[in-house]
């Protein structure tokens, strides 16, 4: 396998036209990009969106996913572009693959979505700051079976792309839900 970051090509699809193949390989290198803590619950939250591979031949060396979800802020459902399952092989990073996904999932939200939001890891914050995401600095909430329920954890990780949406990053924020983790 090249370590040639020239030899890197991206590929962006729908999950339905990636074959199986690259989707197992994209979920092995996601598992162990994040040190085996990436759950079946996570890969499910990647799929059914558009996902923005880089390949080395067929072998996935980074990746992102964006998924539409419904957040409720100030009185509106605004449809987001929730960007998922975001990482790069730990043999692989430092060569510019993570701001090559992103620029891609930027691109797809801010042409299809109301808004773009993420939950990021503590090591990528600067990553994401860099790039003119927002901290979430309001409350944050999820709309679950039971109702709506507080999730203030996550709004020390939640992150917006606010586009020309006009959210207040200071307000209330709700997700819809989903299982395993709400955000």
């Amino acid at each position: 396998m090249s370590t040639d970051a020239a030899s890197a090509r991206r590929v962006v699809a729908h999950t339905a036209h990636l074959d199986t193949g690259t989707l197992a390989a994209t979920r092995a290198m996601l598992h162990s990009a994040f040190d085996g803590s990436f759950t079946d619950s996570d890969w499910e939250h990647c799929l059914g969106g558009m996902h923005v591979v880089v390949l080395d031949g067929d072998e996935p060396i980074a990746h992102a996913a964006v998924v539409q979800r419904r957040l409720l802020h100030h009185g509106r459902a605004l449809r987001s572009g929730y960007v998922e399952g975001v990482a790069v092989r730990s043999d692989r990073r430092g060569e510019g693959h993570a701001a090559t996904v992103m620029d891609a999932v930027e691109s797809i939200c801010a042409a299809a979505y109301d808004i773009a939001a993420l939950g990021a890891t503590d090591r990528a914050l600067g990553f994401y700051t860099s790039r003119g995401w927002l901290p979430w600095r309001g409350t944050c909430s999820a709309l679950t079976p039971e109702g709506i329920v507080s999730t203030p954890v996550d709004a020390e990780s939640l992150f917006v792309l606010p586009g020309d949406s006009g959210i207040d990053v200071t307000g209330e924020i709700t997700c819809d839900f989903r299982p395993g983790e709400l955000w």
